[in-house]
């Protein structure tokens, strides 16, 4: 065995009513003005956190949005120096988080994370942000939180549909963690064990929302899945969904349950070993047409079509990602860029590479 990898964890409390926990994690780090950072649809979570906060809040930016737009950026950082801010607490999924981490950079202050779906990027040091229709993506040790709250209480009232369509993206980090070419052992172990809580917990909560054990399950995946995006490099996948989502303004967490099967079908021959690994996870021969049948199960959204993506985009994309590929199993040719999303725009089961 030979391998080097690392890992930046934050401190993790995983508990049912671990909000109460936040004024004493406060307390340790040491910050006494905290703005919240949420989407405007959050509200019962907000006041939540804001009662949980006591005498530390200082405001709430309820602003947040898909993808990290430049001037929300630019509006939230003003708030924040407004109230003088020394503390970001985010609140939600991906989006309020990832704008937290965009004023974090600005500032260089302490992020609390409180995610209530499953993208995980609760767990990394990558930001993105979106100007001009581009989105810009890498990595800060400073946006990395310095705690993470997970609390299955507060996502019980997660719609089914968001819920699941989440889970999809903390599967498609543990997908591509697999066959990345910096995988280790270690975080394949990771991203194992983050695809089998997901499944498990994804078909609780679909049947019953009010699962405490399916939510606590997909939070625990999202950690996992969390941990290991951000330790490996993200391969095709991942920049199909920053350029598509970025350029057309798409639902994240639905382009990665519409994309993930066509890209594990098109890697899966050359890496053979990691498929295998997948498919084991998934309890299936096939991981590829596996999850393609689970978003079927979960009702998700399984072709590019149905998200709203016009069909004279997927040349305009298959250019971009071929001019500039993420590390991949396989390098993809322009040609073979434009078969697979025109595969993924019709939705048929994947397969045929």
């Amino acid at each position: 065995m030979d391998f080097t990898t690392q890992m930046q964890v934050p401190r993790i409390v995983f508990a049912e009513g671990a909000l109460a926990r936040l004024p004493d994690e406060l307390a340790r780090l040491g910050p006494g003005n905290a703005l919240l950072i949420a989407t405007p649809r959050r509200n019962l979570v907000v006041e939540q956190v804001r009662d949980a906060l006591g005498s530390r809040f200082s405001g709430v930016f309820p602003h947040a949005a898909m993808h990290v737009p430049a001037e929300t950026v630019r509006a939230a950082v003003n708030e924040a120096r407004r109230i003088r801010a020394d503390c970001l607490v985010a609140i939600g999924g991906g989006s309020p988080l990832g704008l937290a981490k965009a004023v974090a950079r600005e500032m260089d202050v302490p992020i609390v994370a409180i995610p209530t779906t499953y993208a995980g990027s609760e767990m990394t040091s990558i930001f993105g942000i979106t100007e001009s229709a581009r989105k810009t993506t890498g990595r800060d040790p400073r946006v990395l939180p310095k705690v993470v709250i997970y609390d299955p209480l507060l996502s019980v009232d997660l719609p089914v549909t968001t819920s699941v369509s989440s889970g999809f993206n903390a599967m498609a980090h543990a997908v591509e963690g697999m066959y990345a070419a910096d995988a280790s052992p270690l975080t394949s172990l990771l991203a194992a064990g983050a695809v089998r809580a997901l499944k498990k917990g994804l078909l609780q909560v679909s049947s019953d929302p009010h699962n405490l054990a399916g939510r606590a399950d997909c939070l625990y995946g999202a950690a996992l899945a969390g941990i290991v995006l951000g330790s490996v490099s993200m391969g095709l996948h991942h920049q199909l969904c920053h350029v598509l989502g970025g350029t057309y303004n798409l639902l994240h967490a639905e382009l990665h349950a519409v994309l993930l099967p066509h890209v594990l079908s098109y890697n899966a021959p050359a890496a053979p070993a990691a498929a295998e690994s997948i498919a084991g996870a998934l309890d299936c021969r096939d991981a590829a047409l596996e999850l393609h049948t689970l978003a079927g199960q979960l009702e998700i959204p399984r072709n590019l079509q149905a998200l709203g993506v016009p069909p004279e985009a997927l040349h305009d994309v298959a250019v971009q990602v071929a001019a500039r590929p993420y590390m991949n199993p396989r390098l993809p040719t322009e040609n073979e860029v434009l078969d697979l999303l025109q595969r993924a725009y019709i939705g048929n089961a994947p397969g045929g590479w």
